[in-house]
């Protein structure tokens, strides 16, 4: 069992859940095939975890091909910040970031 955690990634947690739901559960070389098409945005940092998990599974001497994916996604805080509206007034603009944690089983 390796891990490995990205722990401020710029981008909604809802966002994110979309690319790592795909990859849930497959098995290591299947989800970073999966990963490679997707056009998504997260796809990339996401497949990035998941060779530094499996990279420190094989430090540990696991088989790494045999290896399942399972990724949790959580909200890391939010940089809030105030826009200038119509007659005086402001509105908050939330830039949301998201923590991403995986495992291999």
């Amino acid at each position: 069992m390796a891990n490995a955690t990205l722990k401020s990634h710029n981008q909604t947690p809802r966002k994110v859940r979309l690319v790592t739901e795909l990859v849930k559960g497959k098995k290591l070389p299947q989800a970073l095939a999966a990963l490679q098409f997707l056009p998504k945005r997260a796809s990339e940092p996401v497949a990035k975890l998941i060779k530094s998990a499996a990279a420190n599974a094989k430090n540990r001497g696991e088989n790494v091909d045999d290896l399942k994916v399972t990724i949790i996604v959580e909200s890391a805080g939010m940089l809030k910040k105030y826009m200038p509206r119509a007659f005086g007034r402001a509105s908050m603009i939330r830039r949301r970031k998201s923590r991403m944690i995986v495992t291999l089983k």
